[in-house]
């Protein structure tokens, strides 16, 4: 397990290019590369481009420095997450115009903070002040799910009925078999949202030609990166007693001034995308939520 570890950690490490103390472990000038066997000339392989690096060290260290170089020694998250709270516009408009050196890469960015997000609600939800999915159900209610019907394409009925059936009672009777197997999935899913956005926005903005997909996607990263961070405020103030539901008043604030900056746009042309926006977000997570309801029901067996 440790070695599967180390290897991981090393790779985002050499991928990434997290680690900024490569000194101290640079391979000599003149070692073979270890992908091409190319003699290194520097701390990069000029052939195929691999980082001349040992990573033949315990995974503690390299979480370590993983952690060190992303909080303190690349101290770009403390330019990049200000920007994002207060500035979102500004950082996303400098990504596009090529200043990202001094940012995190917005890809980055929401993985990480989707990271967060799905370990800081595990975390709430263990304390029982947060429930995200609630299958009590009374005893008429389990007798209407006994009957139900699904009324489609006749020959998929019967199907349909006794599939939803069957498995609605199995999820009913086993709730945490039924959250684990939507949990294992969640984290994918999660992803859609990503690409989801980014086609809702090329849609919008389908006659501003000088917006391509690549901006709508650097726009989506920023902006659903700003939600995940907001979520997490919220539940970790959930979780220590506070309500702080009136903090998702902020989300369409942040985007109205993110959307105007970046997009150019006047009060009214921002407004009106932001509702169409919302319209197609809704249908869209709708569909998203019960396609993760579906696979979790599928994942249920005796």
């Amino acid at each position: 397990m440790d070695h599967e570890i180390e290897m991981d950690v090393a790779a985002g490490v050499s991928a990434g290019g997290f680690v900024t103390s490569r000194g101290k472990h640079a391979l000599p000038l003149g070692t073979p590369c270890y992908n091409c066997a190319t003699p290194l000339r520097g701390p990069w392989c000029y052939a195929c481009g691999q980082l001349g690096e040992d990573f033949h060290r315990s995974a503690f260290h390299l979480i370590g420095e993983v952690f060190e170089s992303f909080t303190h020694a690349d101290g770009r998250i403390w330019r990049t997450l200000p920007h994002l709270i207060m500035r979102p516009a500004v950082l996303t408009r400098d990504y596009l115009a090529g200043k990202r050196a001094p940012q995190i890469p917005p890809l980055r960015l929401f993985l990480v903070v989707l990271l967060i997000v799905f370990v800081v609600g595990e975390l709430a939800s263990t304390t029982g002040k947060v429930h995200f999915v609630d299958l009590k159900m009374d005893p008429k209610d389990k007798a209407d799910l006994q009957g139900l019907k699904v009324e489609m394409y006749k020959p998929w009925d019967a199907w349909l009925s006794d599939w939803g059936r069957t498995h609605l009672m199995r999820a009913v009777e086993h709730p945490d078999r039924f959250v684990q197997a939507m949990g294992a999935w969640a984290h994918d899913f999660a992803f859609l949202t990503l690409p989801i956005s980014a086609m809702i926005l090329s849609m919008l903005f389908v006659f501003r030609r000088r917006f391509v997909l690549f901006d709508h996607l650097v726009f989506s990263m920023h902006s659903l990166s700003f939600l995940g961070l907001l979520f997490i405020a919220m539940m970790v103030l959930r979780t220590a007693g506070i309500h702080a539901w009136q903090l998702a008043f902020i989300a369409p604030v942040h985007l109205f001034f993110h959307m105007r900056g970046v997009y150019e746009l006047s009060r009214v042309g921002t407004v009106a995308r932001m509702f169409v926006l919302g319209i197609c977000s809704t249908i869209a997570l709708g569909i998203v939520m019960l396609a993760l309801i579906v696979v979790g029901l599928a994942a249920l067996h005796e």
